[in-house]
Order: structure tokens, then sequence, then C-alpha cells
């Protein structure tokens, strides 16, 4: 199966969150859509292996922040490729609470939901949520995954959906390409400066090597 095409389809770049004891956990999901408009419900599919999937089937509800183009891409780097089971995700993240549930700020904007169902796959589990509340931050664009890979040069997480082993698309040039084991960002240069620090992850020059 050529699963290349997948790729056509439309997918944005979200952070999904919830709190329970306490304890706030989210992770990055590309993989949401409103599946009803009266009541506005919301379908979201996260891995078995994600600690915010434990989390949500715990507090029985989630929130969706909508990533912007512009959005620091350190928020991407915290939440889609570190734990929330041995970090605090949100400790350097501008966030607010709304019913509860933390939302991020650098974001077009969030929605809150009460899960009203789920459905279990052999990897994902896949909630309903009906909406409780929903704001705007800004209008600027929201972020599509086509961008995420094309422009900030990244790759899915081992989690996602979208995960494709040897997703990275490989386009004739004449410079060196590094690439971060961590996030799988690549850099394109002559050579990888000793001082460089992924800009989606925040790794050191010594998590890359250099690819064909």
């Amino acid at each position: 199966m050529d699963k290349k095409v997948l790729r056509n389809l439309s997918y944005g770049v979200y952070v999904v969150t919830t709190k329970t004891e306490d304890k706030k956990v989210g992770c990055i999901a590309n993989s949401i859509i409103q599946v009803t408009s009266e009541p506005v419900t919301i379908a979201i599919s996260i891995n078995h292996d994600n600690y915010t999937n434990e989390c949500i089937k715990k507090s029985g509800y989630f929130g969706v922040s909508i990533l912007k183009e512009s959005t620091d891409p350190k928020i991407i780097g915290e939440f889609g490729f570190k734990s929330s089971r041995n970090t605090d995700k949100f400790k350097n993240i501008l966030f607010e609470e709304i019913e509860n549930i933390p939302v991020i700020k650098d974001s077009c904007g969030y929605i809150t939901c009460k899960v009203i169902d789920k459905i279990e796959t052999a990897t994902h589990t896949i909630f309903l949520g009906e909406a409780i509340k929903a704001g705007d931050y800004t209008s600027e664009s929201p972020m599509t995954y086509k961008f995420y890979h094309e422009k900030l040069k990244g790759t899915s997480p081992k989690n996602a959906p979208t995960y494709q082993k040897d997703e990275l698309v490989q386009e004739k040039t004449t410079k060196k390409r590094f690439k971060c084991s961590v996030c799988g960002y690549v850099y394109e240069g002559e050579s990888l400066p000793e001082d460089f620090i992924c800009p989606i992850c925040g790794q050191p020059h010594t998590v890359f090597y250099e690819i064909n």
C-alpha cells in the first residue's frame, strides 16, 4: 500500500490537554474533526501509549488548542516529543484554565469538551466530546500539517496516527542534511554548528546525525 497518498488528507496541528488530580497533561495531535454541529461534537484520536489518553479516561474531559503558523515550535517539541508522565510540559508555556482544563494561549483558540463516548482501535482511542466552551485568541492562520512538514521541517511523533516510518521526503540539494534523532527536524548546511540547538525539541547538536 502506498501510504504517501494519505498526506493529501487535510490535517491541522493541535495540543490536546486535560487535568486530573491537579496534574496537567497534554500531547500533540493532528487527527481532530468536528462531527456534528448541534450539539457541537469533536472527535480526537489519541494513541494508547500516550499518558494523555489515560488521563482523559480518568477526567472525562479534554481541551483542544488550535496551533497557529506563528506558534513557538518549542510547544510542539514539549508536547509532541516528551511524556507528561515525567515532565511538566506547562512549566514554561503560557496557558490558562477553562472549566478546569488547561489550554495553550499561543494558539488560534481553544475548544473544551466533555467526553460522551469513545471507540477503541488496535492502537488509538477515538474520543467523542461535546463542546462546553470555545474561544479565539487571534485571527492568524492555523497551522496545517503541510506547513509543519514543509516550513518547520518537522516529522510526526511515533504515536501520531499519521506517522510513517520513512516519511522524510528527500529533495535534490547540494547542501548536507542533519536530522534530529529526537523530533526529526532536518538542518541543511555545509556543517552543523557545535552550538546549534534544535528549534523544535531544544536538543543539542550531539543528537543530530547526517543523512543522504
